[in-house]
């Protein structure tokens, strides 16, 4: 019997351990799920006046091989332009991260980032989508449509799994939805942007050419990419964290042959996914908009949990008021880097800048931040307001705010809301693993039933 007992208490450590982590993994992917609409939570919550425009799904996109990352069709969202806007098109590529290994990809396969099986059968369009000039003052009226994100690869993967059941296949997303936009009268344009936001900030940079490409010269074609200005920096803990997680992107999902020949040529794969390799050699006129302290890349490669364990930077990390003049340094020197990036492409007369000191995330989408008496600015100038001057050719618009705290008009993102209840997860969690694994040694040296010591294991 005591044999019996020894073997089931392992059998039941296993189990519980083997489920620990199994729980640890979900629940982190859950937390990185969540800071993600948390991010987005005031674009994708509809005012009481705001359009809602429904999902269209790209019916022909499976035969091409044009699919999410589960196998279901790709969908966009379009609102037609009306009046003076009509011939003008804005095409704007959502984002929410990245999948960059076997795990996260299957994860993602359950929500809306990769399966439009659990996409809103309908969303607002607030910003640069907005239909009212009071909210959206140059691209009100025009063709706007919202392409969804459901491969984890900013639209550029060529690929599958077949163990998994996986479906990588971003550029092939990309080049359907552009063929169905054409054949809907994107290909009588006689202006069009290409924009998006984070994930989709980056997209819109890799595929700023080929969308000029899709038109014939006479039309005025431009990008705008949207904290999309991801950095290969080095985290509090001297690593790499967002260049590990892009190596896993480009290799698993078969970026590579969808990268700049351009930088290619003379970089490897993976340094071609940054887009401070890339925006220089970018052939048509491109607009970065971007937060100097961008709080995703605050969040998730500069001060990532696995680079802070004893959580010193916790504090900072959640809200910049809390950070303390070693960390503000660290901040500083990463606008610092932003900056050096973007010094190159900076200096052609065809490209646009906005680079405010805020710590902030996205701001096209978000009405409060793109266009509204109290929103972010410039020399006075709002977000929309230097997008519009710039696209239209009204004025050259090279605007990099001073250095933090100097700007008293951004809207600042502070975690806490969100951070608190994801702690208290955890807290939760490990607490009630090591409780069932101690009731599984007492049950099984008290207990004679098996099956009542494997009950007290799970």
């Amino acid at each position: 019997m005591n044999r019996v007992s020894i073997w089931v208490l392992s059998l039941c450590c296993v189990v519980g351990i083997g489920l620990s982590r199994s729980e640890d993994a979900v629940e982190e992917l859950k937390a990185k799920e969540s800071l993600l609409s948390y991010l987005e939570k005031d674009a994708a919550s509809p005012g009481a006046n705001t359009l809602m425009v429904p999902l269209t799904l790209i019916q022909g996109a499976a035969s091409k091989g044009a699919v999410c990352l589960d196998g279901t069709p790709p969908g966009y969202h379009l609102d037609r332009g009306f009046g003076s806007g009509s011939n003008g098109w804005l095409i704007h590529l959502e984002g929410g991260g990245w999948c960059n290994n076997i795990r996260t990809c299957v994860f993602r396969k359950t929500t809306r980032r990769g399966s439009s099986k659990f996409m809103a059968k309908q969303t607002n369009f607030t910003g640069i989508l907005s239909n009212k000039a009071e909210e959206n003052p140059d691209f009100y009226n025009w063709n706007r449509v919202k392409l969804r994100y459901c491969d984890g690869a900013s639209f550029a993967g060529e690929g599958q799994n077949e163990a998994n059941q996986l479906y990588f296949r971003g550029q092939r997303i990309w080049s359907a939805a552009m063929e169905e936009l054409m054949a809907k009268g994107m290909q009588n344009a006689e202006q069009a942007l290409l924009s998006g936001c984070s994930a989709g900030g980056l997209a819109s940079i890799l595929h700023c050419d080929e969308f000029k490409d899709l038109f014939p010269k006479t039309t005025k074609v431009k990008c705008l990419s949207d904290a999309g200005m991801f950095l290969d920096a080095t985290n509090v803990a001297g690593g790499h964290s967002l260049r590990d997680m892009y190596g896993g992107v480009v290799t698993l999902q078969g970026v590579q042959k969808n990268l700049p020949n351009t930088c290619t040529s003379q970089m490897d794969p993976t340094s071609c996914f940054f887009p401070q390799n890339l925006v220089a050699n970018i052939r048509t006129p491109l607009f970065l908009l971007n937060a100097a302290y961008d709080a995703w890349q605050v969040q998730e490669s500069l001060i990532p949990s696995s680079a802070d364990p004893h959580g010193s930077w916790r504090e900072c990390k959640m809200d910049r008021s809390h950070c303390n003049s070693t960390q503000m340094q660290f901040l500083q020197d990463f606008r610092s880097q932003m900056l050096n990036a973007i010094n190159v492409f900076s200096k052609s007369n065809q490209n646009g800048l906005f680079i405010n000191s805020c710590f902030a995330h996205c701001q096209s989408e978000r009405q409060d931040t793109w266009y509204e008496n109290d929103s972010p600015r410039i020399g006075n100038k709002a977000v929309a307001v230097s997008v519009g001057d710039w696209f239209f050719d009204r004025t050259a618009v090279k605007a990099i705010d001073c250095a933090y705290p100097c700007d008293s008009t951004c809207h600042d993102l502070v975690f806490n809301d969100v951070t608190s209840t994801i702690t208290i997860s955890q807290s939760t969690r490990l607490t009630f693993t090591l409780l069932n694994l101690l009731s599984a040694l007492l049950i099984t040296l008290t207990c004679s039933k098996c099956t009542m010591e494997f009950q007290f294991g799970q």
